[in-house]
C-alpha cells in the first residue's frame, strides 16, 4: 500500500469520525461543513434533515477576494466567516454546529470559524 492511499484513508476515518460526532450532537441545528483547499476556502450550511444546503459562500466568489486576491490567507477565510454568517441570518439561521472536517481547528479553520461567530451565529 502507498503512502498517498495510507494517508488518504486516515483522512477519510477522520472525517467521518468528526462528521458522525457532530451529526449526532446537532439535534436538529444545521451544520456548517468547511472545506480547505491549498488555493480556497469553501464553507455551507447543511440541513442533514431534509439533505439539502440552504447557504453557501466561498472564496470563489469575486465579492469576497476580488480580482487578482489570494483565496488562501487567514484574511479571505475570516471574510468567508463573515459572509456565511450575514447569508445564514438572511435565511433565518441563527444556531448552527461546525463541522470541520478532516481539518485542525487551527489557522484559517479557525479565522473562518471566529469570523462567523462574530458576525453572529450562534456554534
Amino acid at each position: 500500500m502507498s503512502i498517498r492511499s495510507r494517508l488518504a484513508k486516515q483522512e477519510d476515518r477522520r472525517r467521518f469520525r468528526v462528521r458522525n460526532r457532530v451529526v449526532r450532537s446537532a439535534h436538529g441545528r444545521p451544520r456548517l461543513s468547511v472545506f480547505r483547499s491549498n488555493r480556497h476556502m469553501y464553507a455551507q450550511i447543511i440541513d442533514d434533515t431534509a439533505g439539502r444546503t440552504l447557504v453557501s459562500a466561498n472564496t470563489v466568489d469575486a465579492e469576497i477576494v476580488g480580482p487578482g486576491g489570494v483565496g488562501s490567507d487567514i484574511e479571505a477565510a475570516a471574510r468567508v466567516g463573515r459572509l456565511i454568517a450575514e447569508r445564514a441570518k438572511a435565511a433565518g439561521v441563527l444556531e448552527v454546529v461546525f463541522d470541520r472536517g478532516a481539518f485542525r481547528y487551527h489557522g484559517r479553520v479557525a479565522a473562518l470559524a471566529e469570523a462567523a461567530r462574530e458576525a453572529g451565529l450562534n456554534f
